[in-house]
């Protein structure tokens, strides 16, 4: 499927407002992966994410009140007392310095993380709407600006215990390199707030992935969605609009504003960061780029499957 050019809004890549990667990827195993994984689910930790998305800047003007209670602003008004408490529920309560608390800034992207337990108090007692209540890392990433570096990282334990087929098809997706590995679900009913990715640029800003040129491609990335129920969708602010990005695997420029529709049942996603292969970068460059009229590069491999062993160097 080929999506129409963008014309507003949204930056996209190769002037379409995502790539649907179902004509590249073999997808049969994804049936098999979705048992695993929502059987995997029962076995493992779960943490949450997202909560903090207004006080991190990266929300659209226009749906700022999506994001209900932000853990950033309870964190900051938060009295002495309920402070103490804030600090008792840390994994590392010696880590708060509650002297200096006005300094400190915690959880994602932040100097200090949320415990489980304290998203959960945030939740239960200050109301705080953290959208992906399920959040698994198959392989951890520290901070964003990591996320397509391979070095130093691998699958955890868990994941090769619980989610060995799918650790077995993303090595088998065309990535030269894998930096970040992770399951996203959202509850019955619970909706995405609308946001870019990467803390401190809008939409239109446009930096580029470190190792690209300026005028590449953006960060890249495999999104999976195995039941094929989560409903993703990019924001154009401009145009006050919203794309339904269709399918059950797609790449979109994670700078542009992007978030999830509610409904009525449990969905979720699978999200692979690293750095594509050259043939599969091509490819794409290739199929998308010349139909938005843009010059055609030379012919690339074929690229429905990566080469025997990508991925391995973060495996």
């Amino acid at each position: 499927m080929v999506e129409p050019p963008c014309d507003s809004g949204i930056q996209g890549i190769f002037a379409r407002p995502y790539i649907d990667l179902e004509p590249y990827l073999d997808l049969a195993p994804l049936d098999e992966i979705h048992e695993e994984i929502c059987l995997g689910l029962t076995q493992v930790p779960i943490d949450y994410t997202g909560g903090s998305h207004r006080t991190m800047g990266i929300m659209p003007p226009s749906r700022l009140g999506e994001a209900f209670a932000d853990y950033g602003e309870v964190i900051r008004g938060l009295g002495d007392e309920e402070f103490a408490t804030f600090q008792r529920l840390s994994d590392d309560p010696s880590s708060i310095d509650r002297s200096a608390r006005a300094a400190l800034e915690f959880g994602e992207e932040r100097e200090i993380p949320l415990s489980r337990r304290q998203m959960l108090w945030l939740k239960f007692r200050h109301g705080v709407y953290f959208p992906w209540k399920v959040y698994v890392e198959l392989i951890p990433n520290r901070y964003w600006s990591d996320k397509s570096r391979s070095e130093g990282k691998d699958f955890t334990r868990l994941a090769r215990s619980f989610f060995p087929r799918t650790i077995a098809y993303v090595k088998r997706l065309p990535f030269s390199s894998i930096g970040r590995c992770n399951i996203m679900g959202l509850e019955a009913n619970d909706h995405g707030t609308v946001h870019h990715d990467g803390e401190g640029r809008a939409p239109g800003e446009g930096r580029a992935p470190e190792g690209r040129a300026p005028d590449s491609e953006p960060d890249h990335f495999i999104t999976l969605c195995p039941a094929g129920n989560k409903r993703l969708f990019l924001w154009d602010e401009r145009a006050r609009r919203k794309t339904a990005v269709a399918g059950r695997a797609y790449w979109f420029n994670d700078h542009d504003y992007h978030g999830v529709e509610a409904d009525p049942y449990f969905r979720y996603s699978l999200r692979i960061d690293g750095t594509f292969t050259p043939e599969f970068i091509e490819a794409l460059r290739r199929d998308h780029a010349r139909a938005a009229g843009a010059a055609p590069l030379a012919p690339a491999a074929p690229t429905g499957r990566a080469p025997q062993g990508a991925g391995e160097a973060s495996a």
